[in-house]
């Protein structure tokens, strides 16, 4: 492939309204540094700003010195560059798992910061076609085999895969041509990662025509699959259930017609949006759920709680998830909220929080029945306080002229299906 068409395949990504800035996240390996150099070129032609970050999890004794070399390529393309060191791993979890969330939260928190439109990751077809493998010895639905979406939001942050219909193989070629010399992991030749063995189980696997571009293309026929599932769960939704104060009520006799697939959609969404998580449960979980439904009057999954009131079933945040946060009257709390102050107010804001409103906080507020909704949901609901003071409940009858507002109101809710 020519550089050209490269170039193309990226501009894409961004054409025909461009951003007014890019983040790119390169690490030094050839996949991300060919982005930047392909990135580099398109801000210079379309008048965009253009900074870059790496991450550096501090797991390997090179990865200071690979951080280093970026920045000092990036300051010869006169490329605002940041190093976002990894501090405070507890070394619990799946180590490349809670690595890839940490440089997502890392990048988000550096991209929000810096007021950027968007950040490019230099995920391939190479990529997709091992997580695809990965998936598939999972026992993954269509979701999980389907193509891993071009563009997606994470972490309050807009991300897009520039690169995804290209291979490392071309990349490589590119930076050869150009003359630049990547950074190679020697992680990605150890076999104690399922990664690194199916990237190997593939390169046998071509000579018989499944490699990166068919694996990718069957993920593609996936995804058109998954979108029709989708269409049909939303249409649906559109017609049995109501969001109200953070919570997603549904009709559960209506909701028990629903085929299988398209209930356990729905929770998925629904889940999604009330916890803001990037992943659904696993299925394992879901199932567990339904079945608790059959018996109980309540089930927990996911930091939420999922409780029948009357002919609803009721999705909403379970109260011990939100009191692990608190916030400024000014940051989102809960990675779902933003509380407004009455126009009127004169006050100092520093002093006061946003968490739970709590029992505690339910006691004071004497109408809050009258909003007819289950009490664990206003349980879990945002509120202001000063210390061991309510200042206000705005979503549960004591406002105060305050404003809880979501950051994904029903409208993304009913609109959008809610990936990563």
């Amino acid at each position: 492939m020519t550089a050209s068409a490269l170039f193309h395949r990226v501009a894409d990504s961004f054409l025909p309204d461009p951003p007014k800035s890019i983040g790119v996240a390169v690490s030094g390996g050839s996949d991300s540094l060919a982005l930047l150099y392909l990135l580099h070129d398109f801000a210079r032609d379309h008048h965009v700003a253009l900074s870059a970050a790496t991450v550096d999890h501090g797991l390997r004794p090179e990865a200071a010195a690979e951080a280093n070399l970026v920045a000092e390529i990036c300051a010869g393309l006169n490329v605002p560059h940041t190093v976002l060191p990894w501090i405070g791993w507890d070394a619990r979890g799946n180590l490349q798992d809670e690595a890839r969330k940490e440089r997502y939260r890392l990048l988000a928190q550096w991209g929000r910061a810096q007021g950027l439109d968007v950040i490019a990751v230099g995920h391939t077809a190479d990529d997709m076609a091992e997580t695809f493998v990965m998936r598939l010895g999972r026992r993954a639905g269509v979701d999980g085999l389907a193509a891993i979406s071009h563009a997606f939001e994470r972490d309050q942050m807009r991300w897009v895969r520039p690169l995804l219909t290209s291979r490392r193989i071309e990349l490589q070629e590119y930076l050869t041509a150009r003359d630049i010399t990547w950074v190679s992991d020697p992680s990605n030749n150890d076999d104690k990662y399922t990664r690194v063995r199916v990237r190997k189980a593939l390169a046998v696997l071509s000579e018989l025509g499944i490699d990166s571009m068919a694996l990718a293309d069957v993920a593609g026929n996936l995804k058109s699959a998954r979108d029709a599932l989708v269409h049909h769960m939303l249409m649906a939704a559109r017609q049995i259930a109501v969001c109200r104060a953070g919570a997603v009520s549904v009709d559960e006799q209506a909701f028990r017609t629903l085929p299988s697939e398209t209930r356990r959609r729905f929770l998925c969404h629904a889940l999604k949006w009330v916890n803001n998580a990037p992943y659904a449960p696993r299925s394992s979980a879901l199932r567990d759920v339904f079945s608790s439904l059959e018996t109980s009057p309540a089930a927990t999954v996911q930091g939420c709680i999922i409780r029948r009131k009357g002919q609803k079933l009721w999705i909403f945040r379970e109260l011990n998830a939100a009191n692990m946060h608190e916030a400024s009257v000014l940051d989102i709390w809960d990675t779902r909220w933003r509380v407004v102050p009455p126009p009127e107010w004169t006050g100092n804001l520093d002093h006061l929080t946003i968490r739970a409103l709590g029992p505690e906080g339910l006691a004071q507020c004497p109408d809050w029945r009258d909003i007819d909704v289950p009490r664990g949901v206003l349980l879990a609901s945002p509120a202001v306080w000063n210390g061991a003071e309510l200042i206000a409940a705005p979503l549960a009858g004591w406002a105060q002229n305050w404003q809880a507002v979501p950051q994904r109101g029903e409208d993304v809710f009913f609109a959008t299906h809610i990936t990563h």
